[in-house]
């Protein structure tokens, strides 16, 4: 059972007259190939090709226990530093069975950048499991969204843009009515373009298979929804 605890990163709201619950993680979700056009020299983006499963994907960023003032559980000062630094190769690899390591390794490119040591020492921490639960969590979190309207509409959409309404619509259709106003949106500028490039979605309430993805961001507080509209980039520099 996860504790409820606060955010101060979604608003408070209220649903059919009652008090939502306050938000208990935040996911957040990459559209790896706008991630690539600004950190074109990143090992993950270097390797990246049509093939690859982050090139119609959205690909796993973190699961975020709320607040983000919450982080870095129980670890010592040194390897704080050393995360702070940007120097996760020095970073203890989570201890993960080798079925999810191999399935972490599709879905999170950044693990050749060492993105799955940051997350868990600074995010996964915090999480009420250890290592093999907090990503066997996150995935089946992915797995529903991208088994959802929500990638294809992405994967549809390349090279052209999307509304926040867009995005917002497509998680009402594939998870329920009100669902996307638990989705922001995030851009980055990439010359004359703005991008979409990551999403970041309000779940509260027990994580169990992905079947659970409708009912955890439903019992999440709304939020703002951040970027207005942006490109969904298709693989390859522009």
């Amino acid at each position: 059972m996860r504790t409820l605890l606060t955010t101060h990163c979604f608003i408070a709201s209220t649903m059919a007259g009652q008090a939502q619950e306050r938000t208990q993680y935040v996911l957040a979700i990459s559209w790896q190939p706008a991630f690539c056009e600004t950190r074109p020299d990143r090992p993950e983006c270097e390797s990246q090709t049509e093939d690859r499963f982050d090139a119609a994907n959205f690909s796993l960023h973190g699961l975020w226990p709320q607040p983000r003032s919450r982080d870095y559980c129980g670890v010592d000062a040194q390897t704080v530093r050393r995360d702070e630094a940007g120097d996760w190769d020095l970073l203890p690899e989570p201890d993960l069975s080798p079925s999810l390591r191999e399935e972490l390794e599709q879905v999170m490119p950044g693990t050749q950048s060492g993105l799955d040591r940051h997350e868990w020492i600074k995010h996964g921490t915090c999480y009420d499991g250890d290592a093999e639960e907090y990503y066997a969590d996150s995935l089946a979190m992915l797995e529903a969204i991208n088994a959802s309207e929500v990638a294809s509409l992405f994967a549809s959409a390349t090279g052209k843009s999307l509304t926040q309404e867009d995005v917002r619509a497509a998680f009402d259709a594939a998870f329920g009515d009100g669902a996307g106003e638990r989705v922001r949106l995030a851009c980055v500028d990439d010359g004359s373009r703005r991008l979409i490039n990551e999403l970041t979605i309000g779940l509260t309430g027990d994580i169990n298979r992905p079947e659970s993805f409708a009912d955890r961001i439903m019992d999440a507080r709304p939020t703002d929804g951040g970027c207005d509209a942006g490109i969904v980039d298709p693989i390859g520099l522009q």
